[in-house]
C-alpha cells in the first residue's frame, strides 16, 4: 500500500476540477488548497528524513506502478483544460473569477504538467522523453527540457545558471532574469548541438524551431475549437504555469554556490548545492520534487528512490509555504539569509 501513497497527487487535479466546475471564491479552490491545506498538513504530519534501504530501491526503480502514476497525468492535464476552456467558452465569468481560474488552472498545469516532465525529461526512453515534451508544450515553456537538461544541470549554483537566484534577489526580479537567460540559453544548446551534428539551421533536428511551431499550433487550434478569448485564457493560464516553476526554481537553488577549484573549474554539484525539504505531504504531491538535493546529485535517479542527505541545506517550510513565503521579500530574506552558508553569500554577489 505504501506504494501507491502517489495517488495523493492527483488531489491537486481534483481541487482543479473544483475549480474548473465552481464560480465566486471557490474558482480559487486550488489555490487555497496550494498555499493553505497543504501546508497545514505538512506542519501536522512533520518531516521525515528516512531513506529507503539497498533492496527497496532495487525493488522500486523498477516497479511500473510509479511510471505508471506518472504516466496517468497526461490525460488528467489535457482533460481538465478541455473542460476549462470549454466552460471559459460558455459561460459569463466575473473578472475576479477569470483571475481564479488562471491561477488554478496554472497551478495545476506547473504541478501535474510541468513537474511530471521535468521527471520524464530525465529519462532514456523516448516515450518518456516524448511525453515530456507534451507536457511543457501548454505551459509554453518547451526549450525548457534543452536548458534544463543541457543547461542547468550543468551550471547549478554558478553564475552561468540562470536558474539559480542570487543571494538578496526578489523572486519578481527572478522571474525576468530566469525566464529571459534560460530562453537565450537554450537557443545557444540548441545551435551547439547542430553544430556538434553538422546539422543546418533549418534542420528537423532544430527542436526550438520545432518548439516555435507546436506552441503558435496549440494556441491557434485552442482559438478554432473554441474563440479568441479562450485561446487568450490558454496563453495566461501557460504564463502563469512557467512561472511557478521559476518559484519553485527560486527556492530550490537561491543563494547557493557552487566553488571553484584551484583548476579554474566549478566543483562537482553536490547535495548542499540545493536546497531539500522533507515535509511529508509535500514530498508525496509533488513526486518527491521536493528531494531536490539528490536529483542534482544524480539526476537519472527515479522520483521514487530519492535520498535525503545529512548535508543538504534543508528549507525551513514545506514547497508551497516556501514559495508564498518568497512573495515577501523582507520576510523570505530575514529567514532565509542566515542560512546560507557564509563562503556562498560573498560569491553570490
Amino acid at each position: 500500500m505504501r506504494d501507491l501513497k502517489y495517488l495523493f497527487a492527483y488531489t491537486v487535479p481534483l481541487a482543479a476540477y473544483v475549480s474548473f466546475q465552481s464560480t465566486g471564491i471557490w474558482t480559487y479552490s486550488l489555490v487555497f488548497y496550494a498555499f493553505l491545506i497543504i501546508p497545514l498538513l505538512d506542519i501536522i504530519t512533520g518531516e521525515s528524513s528516512e531513506n529507503l534501504a539497498e533492496e527497496d530501491v532495487s525493488y522500486k526503480k523498477t516497479k511500473w506502478v510509479f511510471d505508471l502514476m506518472l504516466y496517468l497525468n497526461v490525460p488528467l492535464v489535457f482533460g481538465l483544460l478541455f473542460l476549462a476552456f470549454f466552460n471559459v467558452a460558455t459561460r459569463d465569468y466575473s473578472t475576479a473569477e477569470y483571475v481564479g481560474l488562471a491561477i488554478s488552472g496554472g497551478i495545476f498545469l506547473a504541478t501535474n504538467g510541468i513537474n511530471v516532465a521535468h521527471e520524464l525529461g530525465h529519462r532514456k526512453a523516448y516515450v518518456d522523453r516524448f511525453i515530456s515534451k507534451c507536457l511543457y508544450m501548454p505551459c509554453l515553456y518547451m526549450h525548457f527540457y534543452i536548458e534544463h537538461n543541457f543547461g542547468h544541470h550543468l551550471n547549478v549554483a554558478t553564475p552561468e545558471d540562470g536558474a539559480t537566484a542570487r543571494y538578496n534577489q526578489t523572486v519578481y526580479g527572478f522571474w525576468i532574469t530566469s525566464v529571459s537567460r534560460q530562453y537565450i540559453s537554450a537557443w545557444k544548446l540548441q545551435l551547439q548541438l547542430l553544430k556538434r551534428k553538422n546539422k543546418p539551421f533549418v534542420s528537423i533536428q532544430n527542436d526550438m524551431l520545432w518548439y516555435h511551431l507546436i506552441q503558435p499550433a496549440y494556441l491557434a487550434s485552442i482559438c478554432f475549437l473554441f474563440s479568441w478569448d479562450v485561446m487568450l485564457f490558454a496563453g495566461l493560464v501557460g504564463v502563469v504555469a512557467f512561472l511557478f516553476l521559476e518559484c519553485i526554481n527560486y527556492i530550490e537553488h537561491y543563494g547557493l554556490r557552487r566553488m571553484k577549484t584551484e583548476s579554474g573549474r566549478y566543483e562537482r554539484v553536490q547535495p548542499y548545492h540545493s536546497w531539500n525539504s522533507n515535509f511529508n505531504v509535500g514530498r508525496i504531491a509533488l513526486y518527491e520534487l521536493t528531494r531536490h538535493s539528490d536529483h542534482h546529485f544524480k539526476s537519472t535517479k527515479k522520483y521514487q528512490t530519492l535520498n535525503s542527505h545529512k548535508e543538504s541545506p534543508n528549507l525551513p517550510a514545506g514547497y508551497p509555504a516556501s514559495i508564498l513565503m518568497s512573495f515577501f521579500p523582507p520576510l523570505w530574506f530575514w529567514v532565509m539569509n542566515p542560512l546560507i552558508p557564509e563562503e556562498m553569500k560573498n560569491i553570490s554577489q
